[in-house]
């Protein structure tokens, strides 16, 4: 499959530009064309903002943010190419100078943690994409993390549960898939364990939360904001 990387037409203009003045130089990875070049737009209308490149596609995203000496990388973590949040952690090894900005439709407490604990340094609603997301590429160059508002509540108290209750953030993955409705062999697969892992950590919410039922873990999830609703 073909990468569709489009270029700035400036780099020589950005060449000559002193350290001082450059803008933060941004490299866009967005499965969806349209919100694709609408993150382009949003960023290159911003004075000290420059889009270098966008792609759909991440096979060669690392390379290209290092070849253009990316500042900041935003990502969609599930790209059309198969790639998930894991990937982050990939990205960050080899292309470590580009500082990673996820856009996310989850508003999960569990999922923006797993970002940040595979390396990226914020996270955008898509929805709030106006609204935050030069503010958090500017945050991501000067190495400050950035969480959309009700993204940052939630991990507030996801920390407060792990921390209350003992609870390991894999546990806190599955309690939040469990309240979500899913089964055991759909936890295997989603988290590529096996199910009998999967009963044990079951087993431990129960006994640490102190709940017997599901519907006791499905309400404790809702008053814990873990399900992003």
């Amino acid at each position: 499959m073909a990468t569709h990387l489009h270029l700035a037409a400036d780099e020589g203009v950005m060449a000559d530009m002193s350290c001082e003045q450059a803008p933060i130089r941004v490299v866009v990875a967005e499965g969806h064309l349209m919100l694709r070049r609408s993150v382009r737009t949003l960023l290159d209308v911003e004075e000290d903002l420059h889009v270098v490149a966008d792609t759909g596609e991440l096979a060669t995203i690392a390379q290209e943010a290092q070849a253009l000496r990316a500042d900041v990388l935003v990502l969609d973590p599930g790209l059309t190419d198969g790639s998930s949040i894991e990937m982050i952690g990939l990205l960050n090894e080899r292309a470590p100078a580009a500082q990673i900005v996820v856009l996310s439709s989850e508003e999960s407490p569990v999922f923006a943690q797993r970002a940040f604990a595979a390396g990226a340094i914020g996270l955008v609603m898509k929805d709030l994409l106006d609204a935050e997301l030069p503010q958090a590429v500017r945050a991501a160059a000067r190495g400050q993390e950035y969480v959309s508002p009700g993204v940052a509540a939630r991990l507030d108290e996801l920390h407060r549960v792990l921390t209350d209750n003992r609870l390991t953030p894999r546990e806190a993955e599955v309690l939040r898939l469990i309240a979500l409705g899913h089964t055991s062999v759909e936890i295997a697969r989603k988290l590529s364990l096996s199910p009998r892992t999967v009963e044990t950590h079951r087993a431990h919410i129960h006994s640490k939360l102190g709940l017997a039922s599901r519907a006791e873990l499905v309400r404790y999830a809702l008053r814990r904001g873990l399900l992003g609703c």
